[in-house]
């Protein structure tokens, strides 16, 4: 065998190392805000459908006690949008479901997959969302563990 050729055990050796370098978060200097978590943690349930979006599916998920998190957008257009809220804090508080708030209804749209996707792979045509439940989170991240001490602080 010559001096540049690898044997296979080698080449496992290698793959494994990759692996385990790819599998590692971001370096630990760099933090995520909690914003950045809400968004990731909302991806991940939607991917394994977890997440209930919009009134009435929420409503119907904190009734059925499947709901872990709920997030409310402050900004509601609809006439009917104060007693909406109230509805959603005291069934959050009832079940003892955590609750979070986010200013802006358009980008909690984006955030749960709401919109179209254009050409060059932007979102269009955002559906505003005035709340979302999540029923499951999907596998543990770095993301869920920031919203585990946001929650603890708060």
């Amino acid at each position: 065998m010559a001096d540049g050729d690898v044997e296979i055990g080698d080449v496992a050796e290698v793959q494994d190392d990759v692996v385990e370098v790819a599998a590692e978060s971001a370096p630990a200097g760099a933090s995520m805000t909690v914003e950045e978590a809400l968004q990731d943690v909302l991806k991940r349930s939607l991917y394994v459908d977890g997440l209930a979006r919009g009134f009435r599916e929420t409503i119907k998920a904190l009734d059925k006690r499947q709901a872990q998190l709920c997030v409310l957008a402050e900004s509601l257009d609809d006439p009917h949008g104060p007693a909406m809220s109230k509805l959603v804090e005291a069934l959050c508080t009832e079940h003892g479901v955590k609750l979070i708030r986010v200013p802006d209804h358009m980008k909690l749209g984006e955030w749960v997959g709401l919109y179209k996707l254009d050409k060059s792979g932007n979102p269009r045509k955002v559906v505003r969302c005035s709340c979302c439940a999540v029923r499951s989170f999907g596998e543990d991240s770095a993301a869920m563990a920031v919203l585990q001490e946001y929650f603890k602080s708060h």
